[in-house]
């Protein structure tokens, strides 16, 4: 039998985009992950038996999606979709002061998303402070229920090398950007001694992860004044 051989290539890019759940009432959804502070990126009717309303949580790369006419998934059937947050504390009050009702902090008593166990959901933090191992919870009006995972560190192999290296001219551009912001900082006469890529990274850094000139000049002026004075 003659067989055919299969070269081999890097795999195709398959990158989880949407979840989408069920609603009961499409309004009443809408204004609830409006409250949580998300990107309204959609709110498309066609006719009367069609809407598809989409969220994008603050810097996700995975959107959510509900309406009407999109799934005959049951309203509220979506379980333990996972946000990850560097700062569950932090996380935690932003949707408090939100109104929304946030679960205590917990650890579960078997692991990570082990719901097999009698009283899976132990009060407080993981007592070994490890990453992926401290949650809160949250639902939505329909009962679809939400997770926070504390991500503090990435195990070894869960991050994709990034592809997100700027061409030369975007470089140049971003650069003078940058030495422009630090020429105002260096002027203020008020910081910590430092070298001038001690305010560049952070800046950079911050830019192409989506945060404004003000937003990242921000993020550098804290990482000179309270990071490096207390090194």
């Amino acid at each position: 039998m003659e067989t055919t051989k299969i070269e081999k290539a890097a795999p195709v890019d398959m990158k989880l985009e949407v979840v989408v759940i069920g609603v009961s009432d499409v309004d009443r959804a809408k204004a609830f992950y409006q409250q949580l502070g998300w990107r309204l990126d959609a709110d498309f009717v066609t006719g009367q038996d069609f809407r598809v309303v989409q969220f994008t949580p603050y810097h996700s790369d995975a959107s959510l999606i509900f309406g009407k006419g999109v799934t005959a998934t049951r309203p509220g059937a979506v379980d333990s979709l996972v946000l990850a947050v560097g700062d569950i504390d932090a996380a935690r009050r932003e949707l408090i002061a939100r109104g929304i009702a946030v679960s205590e902090v917990f650890h579960y008593a078997g692991g990570p998303f082990n719901n097999a166990v009698a009283n899976p959901r132990v009060t407080g933090r993981d007592p070994q402070g490890r990453t992926y191992h401290t949650y809160a919870s949250f639902e939505d009006p329909d009962g679809n229920g939400w997770l926070l995972q504390e991500v503090t560190t990435r195990l070894p192999g869960r991050e994709w090398a990034s592809k997100r290296t700027p061409d030369v001219a975007t470089l140049a551009g971003l650069l003078r950007e940058t030495a422009a912001h630090h020429d105002h900082f260096e002027k203020g006469n008020t910081h910590a001694d430092h070298h001038w890529s001690d305010w560049y990274a952070p800046y950079l850094n911050a830019r192409q992860n989506g945060s404004s000139p003000e937003e990242a000049a921000a993020a550098a002026d804290r990482y000179v004044e309270e990071v490096l004075v207390k090194m």
